[in-house]
């Protein structure tokens, strides 16, 4: 018997790779989706061969077609706290806190995924799970039925949680180990038309918010959307159309640029599906749907601060418009937001990480300690850092998208990360100081091997 432990980034891999052909299965509709972003993604390198020699030079080109992230929902703080058990076993930990509530949405959320970068460039598949705020429900009665249907459903599998516990045991899993967690855990994120509840109660937390109904009337938290990754995701949403996708109005985040930041996403909205509630009457449910994502630089906490301000701004002058009225309108606005990589390192803008060139690494030591004269004199090169994470006012959008009228007025609820950290069982890494370390130690590294 073979006792060699594999690593998380192998079960990790295998894990995402099961999942998108689990969802492919149960929405035929999202393989159309990937093998339309894999078109527009092989025009686009074709097109543009220095951005494919980018791609290369920083790692991402092997990651580019296994790419993913997906959604999940749930409604207690034990599932979220065994969540993180089980996502630790794939080398993945909490990144970021997303409040939704602010934009209409009954949770908050976090980012499961890999943090360093050896794991990123091998898979970095990234699960966005929120979980449900029961205390934003109004009504005592339907919040008190709500809490009860949670609490008495287990989205684990047997098997799911005895592999949780010997990874916690052993410190890994063996392969044979590692393929038996991956089918109990897959069962965890399946599709069941089933609901747990009559359709009277599903039609009364319907009622009160189409996401509630969601998370509490299903036997799990079924996977509601996985993303592949766009290298032109203007392209992919004049496309969906043809081959029979509704995509969603407009493409949400930052506008077109030279010099891609943060995140822009879209979506085919989503399927109306048969469901079967207790009792024997149908119904239909909506909130599985494919998402596209196209990433961009990191942006610094300054950097940030401009872009919420710009996005701020940009709000009356975008509403109810087409897509590419809206883009217009929102290039316009990001006029401010510089759009080469020189003035946004310089301006502080960004994160970047430093490497040597070859000139520097024959360079005679020491040389000057300024980064940006080590530049200049082709020592060192600065690489754009790529945004790993999520932006709140996107998700929410694309939540809201696919969710019909139901959200958009702001709860009273404000954001609450201790409460949320407290049902997690762990506190989550604050995003921008990962970047910064990953920026601060790159250069560290290169001024310790020019000698200093």
């Amino acid at each position: 018997m073979n006792t060699t432990l594999v690593s998380p980034d192998a079960i990790r891999d295998r894990f995402s790779r099961a999942m998108s052909a689990m969802y492919q299965s149960e929405v035929p509709q999202y393989g159309t989706l990937l093998e339309l972003v894999a078109q527009v993604n092989r025009e686009t390198l074709a097109q543009d061969p220095a951005l494919a020699e980018r791609l290369d030079a920083h790692d991402e080109s092997s990651r580019l077609g296994v790419e993913r992230h997906g959604a999940i929902r749930v409604g207690t703080a034990e599932e979220l706290a065994m969540l993180r058990r089980l996502f630790a076993v794939m080398g993945m930990s909490p990144v970021g806190y997303y409040d939704l509530s602010a934009a209409g949405v009954p949770v908050h959320s976090t980012a499961f995924r890999p943090v360093d970068d050896a794991a990123l460039a091998r898979n970095p598949f990234r699960l966005f799970t929120s979980l449900l705020r029961l205390e934003l429900i109004e009504n005592p009665a339907l919040r008190e039925r709500a809490a009860a249907i949670l609490a008495g459903r287990d989205i684990f599998t047997d098997g799911c949680r005895e592999s949780i516990a010997r990874h916690e045991e052993q410190g890994g899993l063996t392969s044979d180990q590692a393929e038996r967690f991956v089918a109990e855990a897959l069962e965890t994120f399946r599709w069941h038309r089933d609901a747990t509840v009559d359709l009277a109660t599903y039609e009364a937390l319907h009622a009160e918010h189409r996401l509630i109904a969601d998370v509490v009337c299903f036997p799990g938290p079924h996977i509601n959307h996985l993303t592949p990754r766009a290298l032109d995701i203007d392209e992919a949403q004049r496309r969906m159309p043809a081959v029979g996708m509704n995509p969603k109005e407009v493409i949400e985040g930052p506008p077109r640029r030279r010099c891609p930041i943060l995140l822009r996403q879209t979506s085919f909205k989503a399927l109306e599906e048969t469901t079967r509630f207790a009792g024997e009457r149908q119904g239909t449910h909506t909130a599985r749907f494919g998402e596209i994502e196209q990433r961009g630089l990191a942006l610094t906490a300054k950097g940030r601060a401009l872009y919420d301000r710009l996005l701020s701004a940009s709000r009356e002058r975008t509403r109810g418009l087409t897509n590419q009225a809206h883009q217009r309108a929102l290039a316009e606005v990001f006029t401010d937001f510089p759009d080469d990589e020189t003035r946004l390192r310089r301006q502080g803008l960004a994160f970047f990480e430093y490497r040597l060139t070859d000139a520097g690494r024959s360079a005679a030591a020491p040389v000057e300690d300024d980064m940006e004269g080590l530049i200049s004199r082709g020592l060192v090169v600065a690489r754009p850092i790529t945004y790993e994470d999520f932006l709140p006012v996107s998700a929410a959008g694309i939540f809201q998208s696919n969710l019909g009228d139901g959200g958009g007025e702001a709860y009273a609820g404000n954001a609450n990360r201790e409460a949320f950290e407290a049902a997690l069982g762990a506190p989550v890494t604050d995003e921008l100081a990962l970047y910064a370390e990953r920026e601060r130690a790159s250069r560290a590294a290169v001024l310790q091997a020019l000698g200093h």
